[in-house]
């Protein structure tokens, strides 16, 4: 019977056994390869405490300490390139998280913090509770007993505001759920705001409470909402729940959500942040003012106005930003180590499962079990529980083994668990039938939080935990189960096979339906008309222009000379003789940019190099070519469908506006990572995404909506050559001008300017005063003039940086710098023909009644 039993064990503890219970193992490469490379530190151990915290991959490390080290992070607050630099990155941080969780910016705010407690208090002291009146009844501060110390602190503030606080047992939220109250004819709608706060999962048992609480409890369909008239609010406390499962909060709106990025990540620790609903943070009232959060303020007076901006609001003095940025390293690695939390959540639970069919299995040799597990369920639903087991272990008559005996002994076989009550004393009191006397006299006794007092009287204090992480692996399992059974079994080892048969048969629920987060929409990315039936433009040179030299500087007329596109921002032109317009523009005119491995657009101003690639655009063949000189070229198509799996999604900015894009692919990015000397990616602007023009917004007339791509301000840049003339001979004229002979070469000078139409001119500087203009049969609206910067004084030819022309432009337009107007195409979004522009064709400009243009 002993040698049965014990080989029976033995079969248990085998991974083909464990594949019987559970299909889901790994993440499509060899576990012990993964942790060979990524986990080297922790070659001997067997790390069950996941929920306290997860472990970091050296990659992750490495990739964050690269970073750092070839990038200078500046103080966001300043606005030198440095600190631009650290704003777009952490801006791209923010974005990227709302990413992870299936929402956006028009719907939440990442507010940082130094964790998930930190979030929680923020809220506690700002939510504007309201005491209880004669005229009328106050806020409600309601949370389930399972619910985490730092959820339960939040009445200790409430507490001293007379706010009404209702502690609530799990299977009350439904059973005690009723019709709201409704309002009486005449009766005022009542607006006081309540709070309902509530685990996604229990960090004491790993119970999944359903995430349909959230819309229950703002519709006052269930308990304790039903009972009190008011605005309700949910709190969801995420911080164990999104180490291994995914949270869509497009499906579940809760209006506070904390979590803490050491539970997800292993590193950073000391960063969190608080999720807000943009609608809920309205209602938020913040008292004390730090650092970044004053629109304004006087010293001698009580004057203070915030910024309106959410975050800015909340977010007292300088962020931690290198821990910042160094999330989107992890959010990187996770994705690339195991493709999706949905696997992730696949693989935990599997380990949770086949761990606590085997433990609750374990019997000493007189048929008692060997554990008692706090759980409710069967670990049958992946839906229901997470990889969280809890239990007491108990001796052969029955009692409870103590606790900090179990920890001591399984740091000797250098297994790391958790022990106690994990900072969830309504969890512990239910499962261990702890009365509140009882926690009163353990005190009295001198048991407090974390000590090692494990039992009083015979009665556990607490209970032991394991967690299982992404990395976690069946070996850690067999190591587990094979420490209870050789240390704490007595022997002969007996399996419980009608409960192990049962278990066995019962098909898990592996459906995660309300947790899946959705896919994109199956998309072709670029306009509808990219396939026009044109002919194809060719790259051109001097010789092919149709327009002639005298042409070109002829004053008599005004004529399109040159028309250029810059398919990639801040890359290259490509010119052209005829060009057809599209919804944006210039048909694929920067609908792509270059970005740095955390996402931020890298222009000229932080990668001169990047004007010597020069891309070329074949309509013909549906391709994006990228050349630079002594490399070979790569090609992206021009259209490229978003149900191909490999590709990624994301959200970027261009001046200060968020934008949707999509990655172009790994051999693109390997190209100009090469080439540049540093991480980049390729990522294209996605065809669904509109964004608005904000030059001149309320000034455009008739021009309406217009649509952009990933240009900094407007679809269209137009020079005029009398202007470019102009300067050129100031520039000239001064003795000191650096590089003079550059200055010499009209066409080179026009390509520091990235216009998109360049037309012939008599009077120098007159395109400021237009209002409209026509090219050929196409209508344009002048909407503002073009602010210049630093960009110009770079060479488009040799990537280097000077003076002129910013120097000169200032000097011979009176401190001015602008050069060059933004124009508008009238029906870009809704015309149903294609527009062609063609070089050659007459300009005829309309003057503005007024010449004071922005």
């Amino acid at each position: 019977m002993e040698t049965q039993s014990l080989q029976d064990f033995q079969d248990l503890c085998n991974f083909e056994s464990f594949k019987s219970f559970w299909h889901y193992y790994g993440y499509g490469v060899d576990q012990q390869e993964l942790i060979d490379r990524e986990f080297k530190r922790i070659k001997g151990v067997t790390y069950l405490d996941h929920a306290g915290t997860t472990l970091f991959p050296e990659s992750q490390i490495k990739g964050f300490y690269d970073d750092i080290s070839r990038n200078v992070y500046g103080n966001p607050h300043s606005h030198n390139p440095s600190s631009r630099l650290t704003h777009d990155t952490v801006e791209s941080v923010r974005y990227r998280i709302l990413e992870h969780f299936n929402t956006c910016p028009e719907e939440y705010s990442v507010i940082f913090t130094s964790g998930c407690t930190a979030a929680l208090k923020l809220v506690a002291d700002t939510f504007p509770w309201k005491a209880a009146s004669n005229e009328g009844p106050g806020s409600q501060f309601c949370y389930l007993t399972d619910n985490h110390t730092s959820v339960v602190g939040i009445r200790s503030v409430t507490s001293l505001q007379g706010v009404g606080r209702v502690s609530v047992l799990p299977h009350e939220v439904e059973t005690r759920a009723k019709k709201p109250p409704t309002q009486t004819n005449g009766e005022e709608e009542c607006s006081v705001p309540h709070l309902f706060c509530y685990p996604a999962q229990s960090n004491f048992s790993g119970r999944k409470y359903p995430l349909s609480y959230v819309k229950g409890i703002q519709s006052q369909q269930l308990y304790p909402a039903c009972e009190h008239r008011g605005r309700w609010f949910v709190l969801l406390d995420a911080a164990c729940f999104v180490s291994c499962s995914p949270l869509d909060l497009s499906q579940y709106p809760a209006d506070f959500v904390p979590i803490s990025f050491y539970k997800m990540f292993g590193f950073p620790t000391g960063l969190g942040a608080l999720l807000v609903k943009n609608e809920a943070a309205e209602i938020l009232r913040k008292t004390y003012f730090g650092g970044g959060t004053a629109a304004a303020y006087l010293v001698a007076e009580n004057f203070f106005v915030p910024k309106p901006n959410v975050v800015s609001r909340f977010e007292d003095g300088t962020v931690s930003f290198l821990d910042i940025i160094s999330l989107h390293h992890g959010f990187e690695t996770l994705r690339k180590l195991t493709g999706s939390m949905l696997n992730i959540q696949l693989h935990t639970f599997g380990l949770a499962r086949y761990t606590y069919i085997v433990l609750s299995c374990l019997c000493h040799d007189n048929g008692k079990p060997v554990a008692q597990i706090h759980c409710d369920n069967d670990f049958h639903n992946i839906a229901e529980q997470g990889a969280i087991l809890n239990f007491s272990l108990l001796d052969c008559h029955g009692q409870t083994v103590g606790y900090s005996q179990v920890d001591k002994m399984a740091s000797l076989f250098n297994i790391h668990i958790r022990t106690g009550c994990f900072c969830n004393t309504g969890a512990c009191q239910h499962y261990l039938a702890i009365s509140n006397q009882n926690v009163k006299s353990n005190l009295h006794a001198g048991h407090i939080c974390g000590d090692n007092i494990d039992l009083i009287e015979g009665r556990p204090t607490g209970s032991i935990r394991v967690s299982f992480g992404y990395m976690s692996s069946f070996e850690d399992c067999q190591n587990f189960l094979r420490f209870v059974v050789n240390c704490f079994v007595h022997k002969p080892l007996i399996l419980d096979q009608e409960r192990l048969t049962k278990l066995k048969s019962a098909k898990p629920m592996e459906s995660v339906e309300s947790y899946d987060v959705p896919s994109i929409p199956n998309g072709h990315l670029g306009h509808e008309n990219g396939h026009v039936n044109i002919p194809s433009p060719e790259r051109i040179t001097p010789s092919e222009n149709t327009v002639s030299e005298e042409g070109k500087n002829n004053g008599s007329r005004h004529t399109l000379t040159n028309l250029f596109i810059y398919p990639v921002k801040s890359c290259g032109s490509f010119e052209v003789t005829e060009w057809p317009l599209g919804p944006q523009g210039l048909l694929y005119d920067r609908l792509w940019m270059v970005v740095n491995e955390n996402g931020v657009c890298l222009s000229q101003k932080r990668e001169p190099k990047l004007c010597l690639i020069h891309p070329v655009i074949c309509l013909a063949s549906n391709t994006l070519q990228l050349q630079v000189s002594g490399m070979e070229a790569v090609t992206v198509p021009l259209e490229t469908s978003l149900a191909n799996s490999d590709l990624r999604t994301s959200q970027s900015k261009v001046c200060g506006d968020r934008v949707q894009t999509v990655d172009c692919g790994e051999e693109v990015s390997a190209w100009l990572s090469e080439f540049l000397g540093k991480p980049c990616r390729l990522i294209r602007q996605r065809p669904e995404f509109l964004r608005d023009m904000k030059f001149g917004r309320g000034k455009a007339g008739d021009c309406g909506p217009t649509a952009l791509s990933l240009v900094n301000e407007a679809q269209f840049l137009l020079i005029n050559r009398a202007s470019v003339s102009f300067l050129q001979e100031h520039i000239a004229s001064r003795h000191d001008s650096e590089n003079e002979g550059t200055w010499h070469d009209m066409e080179q000078l026009i390509q520091r300017f990235r216009a998109n139409l360049v037309i012939s001119g008599q009077e120098a500087f007159a395109e400021d005063d237009w209002s409209h203009l026509t090219v050929g049969d196409t209508q344009f609206q002048v909407i503002g003039r073009c602010g210049r910067c630093q960009v110009i004084g770079i060479d488009q030819k040799s990537a280097t940086r000077t003076q002129e022309p910013l120097r000169s432009l200032s000097e011979c337009r009176s401190g001015k710098v602008t050069f060059g107007v933004y124009l508008a195409h009238q029906s870009a979004r809704n015309t149903t023909a294609v527009p062609v522009l063609s070089v050659g064709a007459c300009v005829i400009p309309q003057i503005s009644e007024s010449t004071d243009k922005p």
